[in-house]
């Protein structure tokens, strides 16, 4: 998208800023989705450490699958709770509420709200009273470019005002779910984003910019969804004592993707052949990658407490659903974009400061961010 968007003339900050700062790749947390890698960018460590592995996941001691955005999910502090019991003033802005208690937990004094909910802040709960008013802009619609431009230009807004020591601001992936780099939409969205960019930059920012996962075409030649819906097939193979399918994209909101990612976790019964089941899903048609729990933990750095029996991991363009009675792709005017794989782990890591004591052959992880900004930028 950043490419693209610079080689149309859409971000002359970022293009610019580039050339004296810091432009690398990174690699993202897997799965590829939001809440596992928001929480390693703000903890510095991987799921197995901090517990979050996916938006939605099947908690055991409910016996419920559950959303995971209760900070009792959350096992490891936050730099920017600690930066704040050690007196820095942290700010935390937002796209969507699912994440505002996560990422603010243990904050001490500071601002943390989201765009979504900006219309109800206090004092008391959010650090601020009346986030609308403060930004000066409308309420914006939770599928919509302008709940991102609202984080933004609060943290411009944050910049010129309160001066916070360290702030977080976390955007939403509508606009790449709905477009493919290089159309004009996603560059009139990434041009909006540069502007913002530059006026942090103007305000003396040190700037990491980075992501959550990246984002690919989940359709076969004709543009329709191309999904393995793996609970039917479970179904098919055993209606006696079928597994669960957990998808951890699930989420509050699902218009844009239907609850459909490139990865998910099933739960078998206790009498299951895994490895003959995994043999045979790993036969599906678009399906990358099946590993058992153990596996999967080590490789992806995962909490095993909190993960199924397999976890199943889909190809560039295929994504996984459950049944497909229970998935609704009305909500689907584009053809079908998403994330949760491996194909989608590749991400930008850039600053607008130049990191001379950052090695060229060092692999990066997106939740480097804090200690590469802090530590490494000039």
């Amino acid at each position: 998208y950043l490419t693209r968007a610079m080689a149309a003339g859409a971000m002359p900050y970022l293009a610019r800023a580039l050339q004296r700062g810091t432009d690398r790749l990174a690699d993202a947390v897997v799965p590829t989705f939001t809440n596992p890698n928001n929480l390693s960018i703000v903890t510095g460590v991987p799921p197995a450490v901090h517990g979050i592995c996916g938006n939605y996941f099947y908690d055991p001691v409910a016996g419920e699958a559950v959303m995971m955005n209760d900070p009792r999910y959350l096992r490891a502090e936050t730099i920017l709770a600690a930066f704040s019991r050690a007196g820095a003033t942290v700010a935390v802005v937002t796209a969507k509420d699912k994440l505002r208690r996560l990422l603010g937990h243990g904050l001490v004094g500071g601002i943390c709200f989201s765009a979504e909910k900006a219309d109800e802040t206090t004092k008391a709960e959010h650090g601020i009273d009346d986030a609308i008013g403060f930004v000066g802009r409308p309420l914006p619609p939770v599928y919509s470019a302008a709940l991102s431009e609202f984080v933004l230009a609060a943290g411009a807004r944050l910049l010129e005002t309160v001066r916070p020591h360290v702030t977080y601001l976390s955007t939403t992936d509508y606009v790449q779910h709905k477009h493919a780099p290089g159309t004009e939409a996603a560059n009139a969205f990434y041009r909006m984003v540069d502007g913002h960019l530059a006026r942090l930059d103007d305000l003396g920012a040190t700037i990491v910019l980075t992501a959550d996962h990246g984002m690919n075409a989940k359709t076969d030649a004709a543009g329709a969804p191309r999904v393995v819906y793996l609970q039917d097939a479970l179904d098919r193979w055993s209606a006696e004592a079928p597994a669960r399918v957990i998808l951890p994209i699930t989420d509050p909101y699902v218009a844009h993707h239907g609850a459909l990612g490139s990865f998910a976790t099933v739960y078998l019964p206790a009498a299951a052949d895994a490895r003959a089941i995994g043999e045979r899903i790993s036969r599906l048609p678009g399906i990358e990658a099946v590993l058992d729990r153990r596996e999967a933990c080590r490789r992806f750095e995962l909490p095993e407490d909190r993960i199924g029996d397999l976890v199943v991991i889909a190809g560039r363009d295929a994504a996984i659903g459950t049944r497909a009675t229970e998935h609704d792709l009305s909500g689907l005017d584009m053809p079908l974009r998403s994330h949760g794989g491996l194909s989608e782990q590749r991400v930008p890591f850039l600053l607008n400061r130049p990191t001379p004591g950052l090695a060229p052959s060092a692999r990066l992880r997106n939740f480097d961010a804090f200690d590469v900004g802090l530590n490494l930028a000039r």
